[in-house]
């Protein structure tokens, strides 16, 4: 009885085995039924096309005032009165500070009752000269009177006509009348002396009441060239110096202005080796601005500047560009953003983002559908982006068509049906290329991987 029940089981069993085994094979047959009935993948494509792109690059800047000058006395003195608004636009040579005058008004009246005592000096020193002059000519004239007389006695003493003591006496009146002119030859040098000595102490008076007239000019403190002013640092009645070490206010010239912006040196290095190696040629040197709230400023600048060393403590290069600012929009100090076109890459093409994938070691590809409407698989290089779309540079040639919606549902050597991508952005040509305002809209050097969410809204966007 034990043996017929078992056996019973035992049967139930295999019966139940042979059932299961029989529906599996039902449901796979089943399966690959429905897999030769399902009809092929449908995806959309874009067809590539290799043109010029230009290689926008994005830096964070800082504004810089055009030119700066730290305002300070050259008088010692009492601040009167404050002669501009602060924060206000000043011209230079505007007054800004008046000095009290009181010192330097004393100044100038001395000077110009020293210039005068030195002019009356200087004519009284002519005057004499002119004495002195006559007075060697009256000279002069006596010693030739006693030349002739000398000369006419030395024939009649030889005949004995006159005494030799009237010979000698004429030669002692020769002799004393030399030594007259020579006497007044020396009050001439000396009377001439005192002309130079009264024309230089008219030079001196002169230069003192300059001077005088300088530091009374300087009393009015001006403004050295145009711009806008800081907050002044003294009021009226605070005492001054020549040179003193703070200033009293501070003028920034505001238009032009720069921004400063960074670029690491190896960014530099590899951009200058893409040139040399003519993989990119050099770009434009026209600057686009984005503002702290999101803005574009209305105006393009241009490429002032690129130091030509590297600030060890960052590894970085400076870049100046200089903007108009007629508007004074920008203020010194604002941070903002700069789009500099620094190179224009050829032969390369224009895909969208979702076209992009990355492999698990960081590189990126592509699919793209071949001649028998089959999914291959293609390794692409990527050199940032360009409104929106990555810049391939290599791994792609003219009429490839790269999937763009729909790689996400296909595999390598998979058929598919092929639709064109409606409204795709095709690559900007050389001679069609957009303008720099719209060229430097977009910009991204690092590629980053593919985003299923992109994908979905692109696909969302077709339909």
């Amino acid at each position: 009885m034990k043996h017929s029940t078992l056996a019973l089981v035992i049967a139930s069993v295999l019966s139940g085995a042979v059932l299961v085994g029989c529906d599996k094979n039902e449901d796979a047959a089943g399966a690959d039924a429905a897999q030769q009935q399902m009809p092929p993948a449908v995806v959309n494509v874009q067809t590539v096309t290799l043109d010029t792109v230009p290689q926008v690059q994005t830096f964070s800047g800082r504004t810089t005032a055009y030119q700066t000058a730290d305002v300070r006395p050259q008088v010692n003195g009492v601040i009167d009165e404050v002669l501009f608004r602060e924060g206000s636009n000043v011209q230079k040579g505007q007054p800004l500070y008046r000095i009290n005058t009181d010192n330097y008004a004393s100044s100038v009246t001395s000077g110009q009752a020293a210039v005068q005592q030195a002019q009356a000096n200087y004519q009284t020193a002519q005057a004499n000269n002119a004495n002195a002059k006559a007075e060697l000519a009256s000279r002069q004239a006596l010693l030739a009177q006693a030349q002739n007389d000398l000369q006419r006695l030395q024939g009649l003493v030889s005949i004995d006509a006159i005494s030799k003591q009237q010979y000698e006496q004429a030669q002692t009146q020769v002799r004393t009348a030399q030594a007259a002119v020579q006497s007044a030859a020396a009050a001439v040098g000396q009377t001439q002396a005192g002309i130079e000595s009264a024309r230089a102490g008219i030079q001196t008076a002169q230069a003192g009441l300059d001077a005088s007239n300088l530091d009374l000019n300087r009393t009015i403190v001006r403004a050295p060239l145009t711009g806008r002013t800081d907050r002044s640092s003294v009021t009226a009645g605070t005492l001054v110096s020549a040179g003193q070490g703070d200033p009293l206010v501070t003028i920034s010239r505001l238009d032009p202005i720069y921004v400063d912006i960074s670029q690491s040196s190896s960014e530099l290095l590899k951009l200058r080796q893409q040139i040399a190696e003519g993989t990119a040629q050099p770009g434009m040197n026209s600057v686009e601005l984005i503002l702290e709230d999101g803005s574009v400023y209305p105006v393009r600048g241009r490429l002032a500047l690129s130091e030509a060393k590297v600030d060890e403590s960052t590894g970085a290069v400076t870049l100046r560009a200089v903007f108009p600012n007629s508007n004074n929009i920008l203020l010194p100090g604002m941070y903002v953003t700069a789009r500099l076109t620094q190179s224009v890459i050829t032969n390369a093409a224009l895909v969208p983002q979702s076209a992009v994938t990355r492999t698990p070691k960081g590189d990126t590809q592509v699919y793209i559908v071949d001649a028998n409407n089959k999914i291959q698989l293609r390794p692409v290089t990527i050199n940032g982006t360009y409104n929106g779309q990555w810049v391939v540079t290599d791994g792609l040639i003219a009429g490839d068509k790269v999937v763009v919606i729909g790689g996400s549902k296909v595999k390598p050597d998979q058929e598919v049906v092929v639709k064109p991508l409606e409204n795709a952005n095709p690559a900007p040509s050389a001679p069609n290329a957009k303008t720099p305002q719209q060229a430097a809209k977009t910009v991204d050097n690092k590629p980053a991987g593919n985003d299923d969410s992109n994908e979905k809204s692109t696909e969302a966007a077709a339909q």
